[in-house]
């Protein structure tokens, strides 16, 4: 039996939104996640990044993927009765997240659907964009989700 108060997939209709952040990006935490699992120049000092493309410290894209599902956790997916994602279908990074940057966005259900094969599930796919506080898109993404019905499975039989 599921939580009640939790969403469910009969809770999801195309185009509801949920809005995601504001989240601000340190240069300590870049450095700290770069170090860790991602030790490219421009994600350790702000020289390097500078001296690269993308202008200046910059966060691994990796480490904004992990910003974003963070900003997901805290804005609906604890609150709802998922199982769990299948997979991401893309994820762009479109512009560099700074030291400094402050992160904000959406993710919007584009579509929803009952599963054959376990009735008791539905999946909810959801589209995300992150912008930084200039209004740049900095990363989109598109991604299902399994999500438990209310009614259970020997009620649907």
């Amino acid at each position: 039996m599921t939580a009640p108060d939790k969403l469910h997939y009969e809770d999801f209709s195309e185009g509801r939104r949920f809005e995601l952040g504001p989240r601000t990006v340190t240069a300590d935490e870049i450095i700290a996640f770069a170090s860790e699992f991602d030790p490219q120049p421009m994600h350790l000092s702000e020289e390097a990044g500078k001296a690269s493309i993308l202008g200046g410290l910059s966060a691994s894209g990796w480490h904004t993927s992990s910003l974003f599902m963070r900003m997901m956790i805290d804005a609906y997916v604890l609150n709802t009765a998922s199982e769990g994602a299948p997979g991401i279908e893309f994820m762009q990074w479109r512009k560099p997240v700074l030291a400094g940057d402050t992160l904000s966005g959406q993710s919007v259900v584009e579509e929803v659907r009952l599963m054959r094969s376990r009735p008791h599930l539905g999946i909810v796919t959801f589209g995300h964009e992150i912008h930084n506080q200039r209004g740049e898109l900095v990363m989109k993404a598109r991604n299902a989700v399994m999500v438990r019905r209310r009614e259970t499975a020997e009620v649907l039989a």
